[in-house]
């Protein structure tokens, strides 16, 4: 029997050399280059096509803000303002909601050089409309805010699927491995609807599923360091090594539950972001410029019971500061949420009694951090590879509820983005003139389109990002959803 002949193993360095100092290793490099920049550590080993962005910042508005008050500017309002609403059609309202026709309590000038109208309430953003895409024709199914919470943030309005973090997780893997690929910073004073269901894995690995962080507590990542007294930092080390020791023990004798490994991978990063996650949350290096710019120049300041611009300032400029803090340091997809669940008096953007009282503190609170991310973003270089998002359930209505309030309006609104390949200074999708429907009924925005050009800046195919799951090949999009072409630069 011959011996058998084995070709020595060459590595991609060697090959590249063997090629010559010639035009033909030149490209042989680029495309040898090319191809390590699409592998990720996720399901995609190899991206689809070539990508736009790396991560993702999704600023979700619970309780439904209204685009009439804030980013869709509408003549007709205030020319036919407290005039009885005529819709010319059968309007199904939430509530109550079908009043006289209302003009927003705030002014509306133009900004940049795009001349976008937007209003007071958001005035800080009014530097920054030029990087943005407004989509004014987002649509719907339900004017419930669960189910369209769920909707926005999972790609379907009932519980059970992972949110789009958590699949941008799944597909694409991590960045840095000392800290989440996924976090979700949510209001300082509760979670909006569904709460951790939205961010949730749900059939993907539970490794994919939200991390939330409380920037504002004492302890803004629960169970990350031992509370004990009598826990020192090396009998906290020997602890997990014992616990690490008997999961794999356990696993090895249930291999295919991806349960147990994504706790034991829980653990093991748990471990490193005790050294890792600190110095991602801690401020006080920042200098004072920047915080200033993100409104907090006075931090930790007491506030009255009433909502104020101040508050809302400071805790939503606190988040935008330390989602620009996770994504330079890898955090793939940071969720950043403003408003919490059916409290009253209002903290929340669903201003069915007065949007004056309620919209105004929120709006401008978040505009002041917003705007300070984007340009945070932008002069550190990173918003060129990271796209921005802002997302709420639905719109409100044209006409009054009581009189000062609106009722929920599922059938438009608007959602808009910024950076990682979006271009930047348009208005897509116009509403009609009362800003109750698309302008065009036949070709409106869904969540599912959003989705899926994000998916693609992030050199993904939608359609091919799918987990068998009950015999369906799930995917964000569902059976929906095509790529907003006039969105990318």
């Amino acid at each position: 029997m011959q011996p058998r002949t084995t070709t020595p193993s060459i590595s991609r360095r060697q090959l590249l050399q063997s090629v010559g100092h010639g035009f033909g290793g030149l490209a042989l490099a680029a495309l040898l280059q090319h191809e390590v920049a699409g592998q990720t550590t996720g399901s995609i080993k190899v991206l689809h096509h070539p990508p736009r962005a790396k991560r993702v910042i999704q600023l979700f508005m619970g309780g439904a803000a209204s685009h009439l008050d804030l980013w869709d500017y509408k003549p007709a309002l205030e020319k036919h303002h407290g005039e009885p609403s005529d819709f010319g059609e059968h309007v199904e309202a939430f509530q109550n909601g079908l009043g006289p026709w209302m003009k927003s309590p705030f002014s509306f000038r133009p900004y940049g050089e795009t001349g976008k109208q937007i209003s007071d309430a958001v005035a800080p953003l009014g530097d920054c409309v030029d990087d943005i895409a407004f989509v004014h024709n987002m649509i719907g199914k339900t004017g419930v805010h669960s189910q369209a919470t769920y909707l926005q943030a999972t790609g379907f309005q009932q519980p059970g699927f992972p949110g789009m973090g958590a699949w941008i997780s799944y597909g694409l893997g991590s960045i840095n491995e000392n800290l989440p690929t996924f976090v979700v910073l949510p209001d300082h004073r509760g979670f909006a609807s569904n709460g951790p269901k939205n961010w949730a894995s749900a059939f993907l690995p539970a490794s994919t599923q939200g991390t939330t962080i409380f920037p504002q507590r004492e302890n803004p990542i629960e169970d990350l360091h031992p509370r004990a007294d009598f826990v020192t930092a090396q009998s906290d080390q020997d602890g997990l090594a014992l616990l690490n020791q008997l999961n794999r023990e356990y696993q090895a004798e249930r291999l295919g539950d991806s349960r147990l490994d994504a706790r034991i991978r829980s653990y093991e990063l748990a471990a490193k972001m005790q050294l890792s996650a600190p110095e991602a949350l801690d401020i006080a290096d920042e200098p004072q410029h920047i915080l200033d710019m993100y409104g907090l120049a006075k931090a930790g300041a007491t506030y009255p019971a009433t909502i104020n611009i101040p508050e809302e300032t400071e805790y939503f400029g606190l988040k935008c500061l330390i989602a620009r803090r996770l994504v330079e340091r890898g955090v793939r997809f940071v969720q950043i949420w403003s408003g919490n669940d059916n409290s009253f008096p209002r903290r929340n953007w669903d201003s069915h009694e007065d949007i004056q009282r309620d919209h105004k503190p929120l709006a401008y609170g978040m505009a002041v951090g917003t705007a300070a991310l984007l340009k945070d973003l932008k002069q550190r270089g990173l918003l060129d590879d990271t796209i921005v998002l802002w997302t709420t359930e639905f719109g409100r209505m044209p006409s009054t509820q009581g009189s000062k309030g609106r009722d929920h309006n599922p059938y438009v609104f608007t959602n808009w983005l910024c950076g990682g390949g979006i271009r930047g200074g348009i208005s897509h999708g116009p509403s009609d003139e009362w800003g109750y429907k698309p302008l065009d009924r036949n070709n409106p925005t869904q969540v599912y389109d959003i989705h899926a050009t994000i998916l693609h800046l992030l050199g993904i195919d939608h359609k091919r990002l799918t987990v068998r799951h009950d015999g369906i090949d799930r995917r964000l999009t569902d059976v929906h959803g095509h790529v907003i072409q006039e969105l990318i630069a």
